[in-house]
């Protein structure tokens, strides 16, 4: 579907490619999670939630040895020792990152870690100017801005709380990640809007990825692609609109 002025409600943003550089997750997010993680584990073991995040990866290494994924390794939690238990868990977590999974184990201890690093001052969240400006823009016009992003909620919230350009979380009404479903089914769309409160139609979704674009029209919803430095390249006779600035959408 194409946009025009004050047809939809709802803008529904993606975050990697879309509202912050590709470069940061993988250049600033990511490297940092796998330069400290040891040491991190080592500092922090007997912290309650870093043992929730323990449990959370061992389940996962052990689900994953059961399947033939990867270079899973398994975990008894009650048969190894601390030390075996960390090192279990730092190369099931080497393995993951460089497969770059998409999972909620490795989700939660990354956020956590991140949230650390945010809180520090080590980390800012990288957001594209017109970006920023484009969202003040459609909350000063009545609308209202939630975020889908397959990094987890808080994730999000870090990115977008610890900004270069300050605390940009008054301005965002909700946040979604792939707890609601996966980015490239049109259900996933569908739940969004249901628990938004609104029709499809009235919502407007931007994003680099064009199977999630293509998986928002299915369901209804409006779309613009994204084109940022470094995205993947989208075909000349793609159907959908499509910015480089955000400012240039409509109302």
């Amino acid at each position: 579907m194409t946009t025009s002025a004050s047809n939809y409600d709802i803008v529904l943003l993606d975050i990697e490619g879309t509202t912050t550089p590709i470069s940061f997750v993988h250049e600033a997010l990511f490297p940092y999670v796998a330069h400290s993680v040891g040491e991190f584990l080592e500092t922090k073991w007997t912290d309650p939630e870093v043992q929730t995040h323990v449990q959370a990866i061992a389940q996962q290494a052990n689900e994953d040895v059961k399947d033939g994924i990867g270079s899973a390794i398994a975990i008894d939690l009650d048969a190894d020792s601390s030390d075996e238990i960390r090192r279990k868990v730092l190369a099931n977590v080497d393995w993951q990152m460089k497969a770059d999974r998409k999972i909620g184990a490795l989700k939660g201890l990354q956020g956590y870690m991140w949230r650390f690093g945010f809180e520090s001052g080590t980390l800012k969240g990288e957001m594209y100017p017109d970006a920023v400006q484009a969202i003040e823009r459609w909350v000063k016009a009545g609308k209202r801005v939630f975020i889908y992003s397959s990094g987890s909620v808080e994730a999000q919230k870090l990115i977008f709380g610890y900004s270069e350009h300050g605390d940009l979380l008054r301005y965002i009404s909700g946040h979604y990640d792939t707890k609601v479903g996966p980015k490239t089914e049109d259900s996933s769309y569908k739940g969004i809007a249901k628990d938004i409160g609104v029709q499809p139609t009235r919502i407007l979704f931007v994003s680099d990825n064009i199977l999630e674009i293509q998986a928002a029209d299915m369901a209804g919803l409006q779309t613009v692609v994204s084109i940022r430095p470094g995205n993947a390249p989208i075909k000349e006779d793609c159907k959908f609109q499509m910015t480089t600035d955000f400012m240039t959408i409509p109302l």
